[in-house]
């Protein structure tokens, strides 16, 4: 990207070295994230039964709670719908349990109007200091073997996941799947409506040097402060010596002291950790949606986040840069 700092010498830029100060600790959480009574809870076998329906119709069988610790099970471990019927049919019958096994179409069909329970706000009501950022994700079919097989040259088709996350936490507290048309940008009001708490900060990189952006973000927390890097070609607006903006703040500071020190300044490098958590989404759940429609395939992503935030709960590493 053009506005990227160094851009011309970045691959001559030495890495920075960090050491692990909670070994032991993190590597039980890396062994509990593995462990199937971490996501098969005791919670779940009691509310496995579906309340009684009063309401005319059929009575289901399973709770939601049931369909969700089956579908945490298929995230998790990355097993098709089949698969993770087979999976959850096992543990019942190690546990000697009397419980109904949802089979692949239950679980499919649920999938479809599930309600994945959010990120609860945090006790201590601390403002949130908001990191955004995106990425495509591929949609997994037949085209795929095809696309091996016969090394056809058309465009994969994919989704684009935004991503809110807490710095403080690890844990992403918003989160939406569009088109791939659309713009960063626009979704920056979805993804601020669906945080309950106060924002102290909003940080993004460049693709987010909008009006729109900064207009969302005032509106709904007007005491925020925006870190995004303004373009290299970009300019002070009309009232900025009189009613400065933050954007004319930034280019100031930068115009005087240099990019580089106002990335430390400003606190934008702690937007790293909202690269973290998407490479962490693709190494552990993958790069791909295998649903088929977007209401599943949103499903899909909303499971997938709170897997991964029950993992972060278990335990993160502590670094320490040596170098």
């Amino acid at each position: 990207m053009p506005f990227k700092l160094n851009q011309d010498r970045r691959r001559h830029v030495p890495r920075q070295k960090h050491r692990v100060t909670n070994s032991a600790i993190y590597d039980a959480a890396l062994r509990q994230r593995g462990s199937l009574t971490v996501w098969f809870t005791d919670e779940a076998i009691e509310g496995w039964r579906a309340a009684p329906r009063i309401t005319p119709g059929g009575q289901p069988w399973y709770s939601p709670l049931a369909i969700l610790t089956a579908l945490t099970l298929r995230a998790v471990f990355r097993l098709a719908l089949r698969q993770t019927e087979g999976l959850i049919d096992s543990i019942i019958g190690l546990l000697g349990l009397e419980l109904r096994v949802p089979d692949h179409s239950t679980l499919s069909r649920r999938a479809k109007t599930l309600e994945v329970p959010r990120l609860q706000p945090r006790r201590n009501r601390e403002p949130l200091h908001l990191l955004v950022d995106s990425t495509g994700l591929r949609l997994c079919g037949a085209g795929e073997w095809l696309l091996e097989k016969h090394g056809t040259k058309t465009r994969r088709s994919w989704r684009k996941l935004h991503i809110g996350l807490d710095a403080s936490s690890g844990q992403i507290v918003a989160a939406s799947l569009t088109a791939k048309e659309v713009d960063d940008g626009a979704e920056v009001g979805p993804l601020l409506d669906q945080i309950a708490g106060v924002v102290a900060s909003f940080t993004g990189d460049g693709g987010y040097d909008q009006d729109s952006v900064s207009a969302a973000v005032a509106k709904r927390h007007p005491d925020a402060a925006i870190i995004v890097p303004p373009r290299t070609t970009a300019v002070p607006s009309e009232t900025a010596k009189t009613e400065p903006t933050q954007r004319d703040s930034h280019l100031q500071y930068i115009a005087e002291h240099g990019r580089m020190a106002w990335q430390k300044a400003s606190g934008y490098t702690a937007r790293a950790r909202a690269e973290v958590a998407i490479g962490r989404f693709k190494q552990v759940i993958g790069d791909g949606l295998r649903s088929c429609t977007d209401d599943r395939r949103a499903t899909e992503v909303d499971i997938a986040i709170h897997a991964l935030n029950r993992m972060v709960e278990l335990g993160r590493p502590n670094y320490v840069r040596t170098a």
